[in-house]
């Protein structure tokens, strides 16, 4: 299974810098709660001093969200949502373990990160591009529904959208459950210095996995010389009972 953004995208959005991780063995007996709230006071500590709304990482998204013609405070990317929910919630919602995880590294260095459950993608190819029209996005309540032609999604082989408005919302298709074994995580950033963050990002959730799991996570950064990762230990197949 091979995982891009399209040329097209790519040159729509030339500062995009983008990683992605592949694991196994992730499951709910992991305790992250002490690291979870050791990367939001690092969150708060950063919203103490100005909004998410200031923040490069997040003006970044909301000028890329402007030029797709959505208007960026009715739709925000990933992390800017967390963000906002923490500064006036004071905290992030639990899920699973590895969610809240990568949530709470989101939130530490304020970029968009999606963990998909890789048993719910159907191969050969899941691409981040501008949707046909076609494609079906279920939502966390079970509705179904189609991206606009031109959004940006994730779509897999089967025509399955695994989330809205690029950054904006994840499909509960391909959400982490206490099924979930295997696992695809995604990170994406549009401003100066987007690759280092970026690469921080990746480091840092390698690193958490490998400390609570008993996994080697594999890591790449993509560019436009080499934009796929590919998911080599077996095929992914939508074999999983909805």
């Amino acid at each position: 299974m091979r995982f891009r953004h399209t040329d097209a995208l790519r040159s729509d959005h030339p500062r995009l810098a983008a990683g992605a991780l592949y694991t196994t063995g992730v499951d709910r007996t992991a305790d992250v709660g002490p690291r979870v709230t050791e990367y939001t006071a690092r969150a708060r500590a950063r919203l103490a001093g100005a909004s998410e709304g200031q923040f490069p990482e997040v003006l970044a998204w909301r000028r890329a969200f402007a030029r797709m013609g959505l208007k960026p405070t009715q739709y925000r990317c990933a992390s800017e949502s967390l963000l906002r929910r923490l500064r006036k919630e004071g905290t992030l919602p639990r899920i699973h373990p590895v969610v809240d995880l990568c949530n709470a590294i989101s939130v530490a260095h304020a970029v968009p990160v999606a963990v998909l459950d890789a048993d719910r993608i159907t191969g050969p190819l899941l691409e981040v591009r501008y949707a046909h029209g076609d494609e079906e996005y279920t939502t966390f309540g079970g509705d179904l529904e189609h991206p606009a032609p031109g959004e940006v999604t994730y779509a897999d082989s089967a025509g399955h959208a695994h989330a809205r408005r690029w950054t904006n919302r994840q499909s509960g298709h391909s959400a982490v459950s206490d099924r979930t074994d295997r696992i695809l995580v995604v990170t994406e950033a549009l401003h100066d210095g987007g690759t280092d963050t970026v690469a921080e990002v990746l480091e840092t959730i390698a690193r958490e996995l490998t400390a609570h799991w008993p996994t080697t996570p594999r890591t790449a950064l993509l560019t436009s010389t080499a934009p796929e990762f590919t998911l080599t230990d077996r095929p992914l197949s939508d074999t999983r009972a909805p």
